[in-house]
């Protein structure tokens, strides 16, 4: 690397994932639920990317969440979130989402400073029971539930909208070309030249990218985002994190939930096709909700531009935040593999066997 000092993208961009701040501790925490919810209870830090989430275990009743926002995300955003769970909670009930609770003044979110000073905005939302995905392994039928309940649940959203859900959002793949000074903090100069010529390929996407259909989306049904119950089997009883909700295209909505089903080694049969398994999320999508044809041909590229998003805001924020490197690292090595897999394709031939693959197979039963 030339000795210069790193580029930044524009701060707009990162928001909150180019902030640090003073964590709340376990005591503030029961603190805050006596103080505002009139609750008495224990509290569990959980790990999060950027704010201070607890499981909380009242003196009576059910297990809840006490969600903590990072004092740099804007209010908007977090009202947003608030609203979508309400929305969902009236619209869609039979959709497996948190209920948010109001606080002791009727309020779904209360804001005060915390001990450090600290602007802080927090909600309780009710606990859902179960194991994240990532620590199960996922079969075909599990994998079309995931893509069945995300149809579903974009089906339920359609209708939501507010002003926080139109933003600039690091995490939204439309914007992945914005994120290039970031390269910079790439250290690993093969990695580097992946990472640049995948975004020299979505740069000649962007018009197809622009024209596809929008709305607010989930944007991260991914693998710890998804609450597995047991009740005589598996099957999908949660869907959690509305952190990354956006105005976006509904294909970068699929698309994320198929990366987070791309295989972690690319050994046996993924050799030859990356997009094996993942596409049984297609599948069980196309059983709830439609996608047109270009909305197909253009999600192995937009999980390109998933991986390369997650590879520099990973790599930059572990940096910035040493101490929760390992869980902000958790998935980002498995994407270099991925990476190198689709820059050796003709993308013009992986979009015509990802939607031929589709097509000719017909959506999940």
């Amino acid at each position: 690397m030339p000795d210069t000092p790193a580029r930044m993208p524009d701060i707009a961009l990162l928001g909150d994932l180019g902030s640090t701040f003073v964590s709340i501790a376990r005591d503030e925490a029961i603190d805050i639920l006596k103080r505002f919810y009139g609750l008495t209870a224990s509290v569990a830090r959980l790990e999060t990317e950027k704010d201070d989430t607890f499981r909380v275990t009242p003196a009576c009743g059910d297990s809840l969440i006490l969600k903590i926002a990072n004092p740099a995300e804007d209010p908007a955003e977090i009202e947003a979130q608030a609203a979508l769970l309400t929305f969902l909670e009236r619209t869609a009930p039979h959709l497996p989402t948190p209920r948010v609770m109001a606080g002791r003044e009727g309020a779904a979110i209360v804001t005060f400073q915390d001990r450090a000073g600290q602007t802080r905005r927090a909600r309780v939302m009710t606990y859902l029971p179960g194991q994240p995905l990532d620590r199960l392994d996922a079969g075909a039928v599990l994998r079309r539930d995931v893509g069945r309940m995300l149809g579903r649940l974009r089906l339920a959203m359609a209708a939501f909208d507010h002003p926080g859900c139109h933003r600039v959002l690091a995490w939204d793949v439309r914007h992945v070309t914005k994120l290039a000074p970031l390269l910079d903090h790439v250290h690993d100069q093969r990695r580097r030249e992946a990472l640049a010529e995948a975004m020299r390929r979505l740069t000649g996407l962007s018009q197809r990218i622009a024209g596809l259909r929008r709305q607010v989306v989930h944007n991260d049904f991914n693998r710890s985002n998804l609450i597995i119950r047991d009740d005589g089997g598996p099957r999908l009883g949660g869907i959690i994190d509305f952190g990354d909700i956006v105005h976006t295209a509904i294909a970068i909505d699929v698309s994320t939930a198929v990366v987070n089903q791309l295989p972690r080694t690319l050994d046996g049969a993924f050799r030859d096709d990356l997009f094996r398994d993942a596409r049984d999320v297609v599948r069980g999508y196309l059983a709830a909700a439609d996608l047109d044809d270009e909305e197909l041909r253009l999600i192995p590229h937009l999980a390109m531009a998933r991986i390369v998003v997650r590879s520099l805001i990973s790599l930059y924020r572990a940096a910035l935040l040493p101490h929760n490197a390992r869980y902000i690292l958790r998935n980002t090595e498995p994407g270099w593999a991925q990476l190198d897999w689709l820059l050796k394709r003709d993308p013009d031939r992986m979009s015509a066997r990802f939607l031929s693959d589709l097509r000719h197979r017909g959506p999940s039963t």
